[in-house]
């Protein structure tokens, strides 16, 4: 309370002194009342932003609703009791059809990297409709040998043959094929609580039931999952190193086609691996004949801040990468790198990707690589992680509801449960808290088997203004659960 009562005392302070930036709205109970008391009704507000949308005349909330309800899938869903029709973003603010704000701390599931429409990915998309849009592979164009390239200086060791694709999971779908292609071998070895994909094979990598059909998922086994905070072994990287040579050694022939891997795992919750296991498991997978694939789909592109690439936080070098969300800023794009000795194994038969790496989407893949460069933007998530990770740190030694704060730069999870030592998740309050930090004007993600984990994952312009709007908006919220 010591630390709201201080908040309280600095922002009045500011209107008092005529410049109150609009941070925090008083009632005249408030003004009145003792600090203490004043602090519970403080009402965070956005930190200024100097952009106005643009007026909205499209179709409203209702009607898009009722459309997509009758022509779009029945398994589609949507966030919040009632839908949010967002019309325009900029950088890292949504506007929904009335031209309200929202900090988009979600980034389009963790796709938008630069900036909602920021101004050279447009440039240079705009630029290269003018002139062609499409025309595949069977013909020369610069633009994808030149976004191939600055890629491929990205990638440490000898991974230097780049494939394009259009998403995450065609990423994943041609980086199994490859290994079970290159090792002569069929089983693939994932992680339980991962997310590769949604296709009928990626669903085989995926181990999260609520995105699982039940097709068979061919040859692929679901090993121990390294959690730090719900794993049966705690951060002993060795035991579950163990897992999987037992697996090998008692469940396959000994040899196996790969292994595959997010460092941090979206979908299940932003949950970093245990120190040093992809290291040992590398080891053991390749001595058994497979290939070691990393799947950098929501982690790439410096987004955790201390490394480019989060299979560097495990100081290990893959045989294989997959990329998407995140490499084209929005655009639908993907892709594979790999070795040039597992590169040659597709020469065998003709492998084609008719969009993928098109001049529209190869152009904006290399303007994103160019952005993040230039504003630094993987030393800014580390900066801007670094104090929301401690924010929120201070945060779960106030509230028992928050069980785990984890993460990396701007890939951050909060994991909410009703009590600490049984760890049971806290779905129905987590639910409550997800609306109301709509109410409050933040749009955080879901993750986790049981949904009980927010995270955090925001364009990597986020600053630490928008960093202590959201630790403050949740304090808010928590403290009127």
């Amino acid at each position: 309370m010591a630390f709201q009562s201080q908040i309280f005392k600095n922002a009045l302070r500011e209107a008092n002194s005529k410049a109150f930036n609009g941070r925090y709205r008083f009632s005249s109970s408030v003004r009145s009342a003792s600090s203490a008391t004043a602090a519970a009704d403080l009402k965070p507000l956005l930190p200024p932003f100097d952009y106005e949308p643009k007026p909205y005349n499209g179709p409203l909330t209702d009607e898009i609703f009722q459309k997509r309800k009758k022509f779009l899938g029945p398994s589609l869903f949507h966030y919040y009791q009632k839908p949010l029709n967002i019309v325009e973003g900029k950088m890292q603010y949504l506007f929904d059809e009335n031209g309200r704000r929202y900090l988009d701390a979600f980034a389009g599931i963790v796709t938008v990297s630069c900036g909602h429409c920021h101004p050279d990915v447009l440039a240079a998309v705009n630029e290269q409709n003018k002139l062609l849009q499409h025309a595949t592979t069977i013909y020369l164009h610069h633009a994808i040998a030149d976004f191939a390239e600055a890629l491929a200086a990205k990638m440490p060791g000898n991974l230097k043959v780049v494939y394009f694709v259009n998403s995450g999971t065609e990423a994943n779908e041609l980086a199994m094929l490859m290994a079970r292609l290159y090792s002569g071998n069929l089983g693939m070895i994932a992680l339980r609580n991962a997310y590769h994909g949604g296709s009928s094979n990626t669903i085989g990598l995926t181990a999260l039931n609520t995105w699982k059909y039940p097709i068979p998922q061919g040859e692929i086994h679901h090993v121990v999952n390294p959690d730090p905070y719900r794993g049966v072994f705690g951060s002993d990287a060795s035991s579950y190193v163990k897992d999987i040579q037992d697996h090998i050694d008692y469940g396959t022939s000994g040899r196996v086609a790969g292994f595959i891997a997010e460092t941090i795992q979206g979908v299940g919750g932003a949950v970093e691996l245990a120190p040093g296991y992809l290291k040992h498991v590398y080891d053991i997978v390749r001595k058994a004949g497979g290939v070691c694939i990393a799947d950098e789909v929501q982690t790439g592109f410096g987004r955790t801040g201390s490394h480019y690439w989060g299979f560097e936080t495990q100081g290990v070098i893959p045989d294989i990468v997959t990329m998407a969300k995140g490499i084209g800023n929005g655009l639908p794009l993907g892709a594979v790198v790999t070795t040039p000795e597992i590169a040659s194994t597709m020469a065998q038969k003709i492998q084609f990707n008719t969009f993928g790496g098109n001049p529209v989407c190869s152009a904006g893949g290399l303007a994103v690589l160019r952005v993040i460069d230039k504003e630094r933007r993987q030393e800014h998530c580390a900066d801007v992680g670094s104090h929301l990770l401690k924010r929120l740190r201070s945060l779960q030694e106030k509230y028992e509801i928050i069980g785990d704060v984890r993460g990396r730069g701007l890939m951050v999870g909060v994991e909410l449960v009703t009590d600490r030592k049984d760890k049971t998740p806290a779905k129905t309050e987590t639910a409550v808290l997800f609306e109301k930090l709509r109410e409050l004007g933040i749009l955080v993600g879901k993750g986790g088997l049981h949904g009980n984990v927010f995270r955090i994952k925001p364009p990597m312009c986020f600053t630490k203004d928008d960093a202590d709007f959201l630790v403050d908006a949740l304090d808010y919220a928590m403290l009127k659960l």
